[in-house]
């Protein structure tokens, strides 16, 4: 397996380059920071409800969509990325998503500790410091033919531009954001009291994953990726693939009588659960879902969505049929299941 050591890089280049690895077969880590801070969005979230687009754009601020599960993030260069990424088969891999996800955070843990952070990975996809603060978030999922595992080494976080990002419903919400963030979220400095120079961290962090999986080849960014990385940028940052799973309605509101467009949002062990509901005399006649969650593959969440039209809007049969799809399929989802699902739907009220 190889290894590419990016230190910082301009623009969106910092995410888009796991994407093109992914694409173009690579199999090694990646460590990187952004130069310029961006915004990242989560492959199942609607961006529109998540992130103040205005203000970004009013800020400089880039906005991407990733292909990967997970909530709305801001990135700067106080964050030391990891990404792994290798093919689909790779028996050095674990197969299943919640394995991966405990199983390649033990380095990211190590490197907390061997700064005298003790860390532990916490189900379903966060790690946290002995007093349950959260200081490395990460996500996955499949890209093509390949799996990817990413999180960021927190060395320290700008917790005001975050909660300045995020669409809230008022000023009062936001306050609550900011005071619960700072309450749950902590980072190197804060635990340690100063910040620790980050090519420090990276060396520990690359060494950690060398235990793990063997000596990492040094490898160049090459211009093949370089390319690749410039395509995807045209598409990942336009509008198009931003707003893919915007409801185009922004409300619940009914449209005659029998017909309504429900929104409802639900809490699971996994993450948040949004959904918007075209229900026609009882029946689905149309939904999109989206949120922070994991899905796997992703690709079949449409799926989902096609399987749920033209059904009744009773809870046992959706659960059915969700629970049908998901044995069918074989899909993993961590922390969200068939059941939760159900609930998300349900939870929308019908006039």
């Amino acid at each position: 397996m190889e290894y590419l050591n990016l230190s910082k890089l301009p623009g969106q280049q910092s995410m888009l380059v796991f994407h093109a690895l992914a694409r173009m077969g690579f199999e090694g880590l990646v460590t990187v920071s952004p130069q310029i801070p961006l915004v990242s969005v989560g492959y199942f979230q609607d961006a529109g409800k998540e992130v103040d687009l205005d203000y970004c754009r009013s800020s400089g601020l880039p906005v991407m969509r990733r292909e990967v599960g997970g909530g709305a993030t801001y990135l700067d260069e106080n964050q030391v990325f990891y990404q792994l990424i290798w093919k689909k088969g790779n028996p050095r891999f674990p197969r299943k998503i919640s394995d991966i996800f405990e199983g390649l955070s033990k380095p990211v843990c190590d490197t907390y500790r061997e700064f005298g952070i003790s860390a532990r990975f916490r189900p379903e996809n966060d790690i946290v410091t002995d007093d349950e603060r959260k200081i490395a978030g990460e996500g996955g999922g499949d890209i093509g033919d390949s799996l990817v595992f990413v999180g960021g080494i927190l060395m320290d976080f700008d917790y005001q531009t975050m909660c300045r990002v995020l669409r809230v419903p008022d000023e009062k919400f936001r306050d609550k954001i900011h005071k619960s963030m700072e309450e749950n979220l902590t980072t190197m400095k804060r635990e340690l009291g100063y910040m620790p120079p980050r090519d420090e961290v990276t060396r520990a962090l690359v060494d950690n994953f060398e235990r793990r999986f063997g000596k990492l080849e040094p490898a160049p960014l090459s211009k093949e990726v370089i390319d690749k990385m410039a395509e995807l940028e045209r598409l990942f940052t336009s509008d198009e693939f931003l707003h893919k799973k915007t409801p185009r309605i922004p409300r619940g509101v009914k449209i005659r009588e029998g017909v309504e467009i429900l929104y409802s949002t639900y809490k699971a062990r996994g993450g948040l659960i949004r959904t918007a509901q075209e229900v026609e005399n009882g029946v689905i006649k149309d939904i999109g879902i989206s949120g922070d969650f994991q899905f796997y593959p992703k690709s079949e969440l449409a799926m989902v969505e096609e399987e749920l039209r033209k059904t009744k809007r009773k809870d046992r049969v959706i659960l059915s049929k969700i629970e049908d799809f998901y044995n069918k399929r074989k899909i993993e989802s961590p922390g969200v299941e068939p059941e939760n699902i159900t609930e998300a739907i349900m939870a929308a009220k019908q006039s």
